[in-house]
């Protein structure tokens, strides 16, 4: 039996007035994202001067959206219908190939419009944060995180109100309709981390390398051409990027535990133990997942409200922030436990099964040690950041090899505790099979539960980052603002860290669950994934290099913009001498369109191979070679993901904590070799690193909508199959060559032509 041939047992009245219950709480979180914008807005936006780069930044971000959404518009239609025609086959009737290819949609509209609000949000709050820092340290931390909170409230609500509808429009066969939903979220966050992250470390590195080492110009000083480009690139990676990615994440293990609790019906374990319950119970196992869901908005604003920050002197804003976090995880246990206890008893004997709370709340577990072990390889005053600071006194090179270290070392970890996770949900569910793999999914589902809280902690990073920025080119001249805000964007870099530790953490926990719908989809479920088969062990290979090859794409992508904007920045210089002398301003539109143009270019390239690599392998070798493509994908993935994010936060910290004065400050020649690696580190942690993570999910998710198709092992060649792979491969030999396109040596050709000329 596959998912096509599933179907849930009539809803009660009671399992749809829960369905409504959720839906109202989805609204809730709306209603207190709307909330927060009012007091956002409410706040002062401070002199002109600061709200004249505040408006050109938005100017940017926004054009830049816009010109996204066209782009990727013809690729998306073109999935929407091969969804259709692909599922017309498979399901009798108009009604579930047009609501997979609907929902697939609403997938998109919903991550880009969580993406858009908070990163919309963002614009308005950094000069308003900036302007607070003015007064005190307590007002400009709170506003910037409440302004956050907007981006996760809003995330959490779309996610789970598209998610309800589905599933009351649907009914019994709502979760084969949700694959099309958390697909289209995966696909707009692929595609707007890597868009986003190519925009902005093109403008920061590039900025950088002339400005800090050739010019010895500040951060954000209004004198570097690239400065607006650059913080227009916040926007656009950091706050619409994750908020697409941390939107996907949320929706995906949902998806996962929804179909893993449909799927338990065909599980021989599963029926054996619940006998005539079995039906009954699997859907009451996918209710308890949305009302998880549905905890996770109250307990994301109990945390967001936590977060307070005492008057009087400037601390450690992790601080407020950790008492936030951690309000927000023991609410969410105590509701697991809460809901479990009124809600999931075994219906065998009517006792109140506690593994499922227990499952949900070692998930939290996992987000809290996540946390930790990211931030101790991130923060400023720990131990490897120090060490890599250090490191800087003996040049680049010897900094970029700690960082490195540092990173390697910290993806090592990272696994472990996953691993240490799965593990857990297994033993607690040792009996079956069947609810091990929901167990795994709850796991994941419980980690994401504080996502309103998650976002907001995430999105306060850029909104420091701009306010900082903001407050430098405004010209604002006091210093113990100065420091409030610089001391608030080096925390910034470090929560950014954190949460895409997190984002990562449940990429690998929905992977290992949809790889668990992938096996019984493509009915691998009898003879497993053999990798000691030729082509099962082929697709292993190939898998586990994707990752290598989607990273390459995009630091190339960033190389190359970055280039273009160093040798525009050195020509704004070079021919406008009143630029130094403040006595002229540059042309900073110059920069924005370079890395606009650039970002849009790259764009199709990883989404691409992210869409057709799966297909190739699995109509080329087959559904076993599918399923070691998929496990090679998954475990490089989460290795580079978790140390490219984490060796570029531990260099970046390194160079904010030496510009705060350690080992003499600003200007130095260890300041100098800190830029370097926070340069290198920079497509590391926010271009390359973050968008692996909705790349291993758009690959599952491709692999379970394609496994009807791919079932039979090398089982005679079709037309269909012929096809599939011939177009997969010209279209990945297209990927390959965009990637070609532009490059450093043909540019400085045309340089030394053009001047030459």
């Amino acid at each position: 039996m596959s998912e096509s041939n599933i179907v849930l047992p009539t809803l009660t009245s009671g399992q749809v007035m829960i369905l409504w219950l959720v839906l109202v709480s989805a609204l809730v979180a709306l209603a207190y994202g709307v909330v927060l914008i009012r007091v956002v807005l409410a706040a002062d936006p401070g002199p002109k001067s600061m709200t004249d780069v505040s408006d050109a930044i938005e100017l940017g971000a926004m054009a830049y959206l816009g010109r996204q959404v066209k782009t990727m518009i013809w690729f998306v239609a073109v999935i929407f219908v091969v969804l259709f025609l692909m599922y017309r086959n498979v399901y009798q009737g108009l009604t579930l190939p047009l609501g997979i290819s609907i929902a697939f949609l609403m997938g998109v509209a919903a991550s880009y419009g969580a993406g858009c609000v908070g990163m919309w949000l963002a614009l308005k709050a950094n000069v308003r944060s900036a302007n607070a820092a003015l007064t005190s340290f307590k007002g400009a931390m709170e506003l910037a995180f409440k302004a956050g909170g907007v981006s996760g409230m809003f995330t959490v609500g779309l996610g789970l109100l598209g998610a309800t509808i589905i599933f009351l429009v649907f009914r019994e066969n709502a979760m084969k309709v949700l694959v099309g939903f958390g697909f289209g979220g995966s696909l707009a966050a692929l595609f707007m981390r890597v868009g986003g992250g190519i925009y902005t470390k093109a403008a920061d590195v590039g900025g950088d390398l002339v400005g800090k080492i050739e010019q010895d110009l500040p951060e954000d000083d209004p004198r570097n051409p690239a400065t607006i480009a650059d913080a227009v690139g916040d926007n656009v990676g950091d706050c619409a990027g994750m908020a697409a990615d941390v939107f996907e994440s949320y929706e995906v293990t949902l998806v996962a535990a929804i179909i893993l609790a449909a799927y338990a019906l065909q599980e021989s374990d599963f029926i054996a133990a619940y006998g005539q319950y079995a039906g009954a119970f699997a859907v009451k196992l996918i209710m308890f997942a949305l009302i998880l869901r549905g905890v996770g908005v109250f307990s994301s604003i109990i945390g967001i409200m936590a977060v307070r920050v005492p008057a009087g002197k400037m601390l450690d804003p992790m601080r407020p922030i950790n008492i936030g976090y951690m309000t927000s995880a023991i609410a969410s246990v105590f509701g697991f436990f809460v809901v479990n206890y009124l809600y999931l008893d075994d219906p065998r004997t009517g006792a109140t099964d506690w593994r499922f709370a227990c499952c949900a709340s070692l998930g939290i577990i996992l987000a809290v040690v996540t946390l930790l072990l990211t931030n101790y390889f991130t923060h400023p005053d720990k131990g490897p950041v120090t060490e890599t600071a250090m490191a800087a006194r003996t040049g680049p090179a010897t900094l970029i090899l700690s960082g490195m270290a540092e990173g390697l070392e910290s993806s090592v970890w990272a696994l472990l505790v996953i691993a240490a996770a799965i593990i857990g949900a297994m033993a607690i569910f040792h009996e079956s099979l069947a609810l091990q793999f929901y167990g795994i999914a709850l796991t994941g589902l419980g980690l994401l539960t504080t996502t309103g809280f998650i976002l907001a902690m995430d999105t306060y990073g850029p909104i420091t980052d701009n306010a900082h920025g903001i407050f430098e080119m405004g010209g604002i001249h006091q210093e113990e603002a100065s420091k409030t805000l610089s001391w608030m964007d080096a925390i910034g870099n470090t929560t950014k860290a954190l949460t895409k530790g997190l984002a990562i953490a449940t990429a690998v926990l929905a992977a290992v669950s949809l790889f668990r719908s992938f096996i019984d989809e493509a009915h691998l479920g009898a003879i497993g994934v053999q990798i000691n088969m030729p082509t099962v062990f082929v697709g292993l290979m190939i898998g586990g290099a994707v990752p290598f090859l989607f990273s390459s794409f995009a630091i190339k992508a960033v190389s190359r913009a970055a280039y273009q904007i160093v040798f525009e920045v050195r020509r704004q210089l070079r021919t406008h001498p009143g630029i130094m002398e403040g006595k002229e301003l540059p042309d900073y539109g110059a920069c924005v369109d370079i890395v606009t143009a650039a970002s849009q270019k790259e764009l199709l390239g990883p989404g691409i191979l992210a869409v057709f690599s799966p297909l190739l392998v699995g109509f080329g070798l087959g559904a076993g070679a599918l399923g070691g493509f998929l496990g090679g994908t998954i475990l490089t993935g989460q290795l580079m993901a978790v140390f490219m994010s984490n060796a570029g936060a531990n260099w970046d910290n390194a160079k904010k904590k030496i510009e705060d004065g350690f080992l003499g400050g600003k200007g130095t020649d260890v300041h100098k070799a800190s830029v370097v690696g926070d340069t290198v580190g920079d497509p590391f942690k926010d271009t390359a690193g973050p968008a692996l993570n909705p790349m291993i999910k758009v690959m599952n998710l491709v692999a379970i909508l394609a496994a009807p198709f791919t079932k039979v092992e090398l089982g005679g060649v079709t037309l269909l199959r012929v096809a599939v792979v011939v177009v997969a491969i010209v279209a990945l030999s297209i990927a390959v060559i965009f990637s070609k396109r532009g490059s450093i040596a043909e540019e400085s050709l045309a340089i030394e032509t053009k001047q030459a000329a």
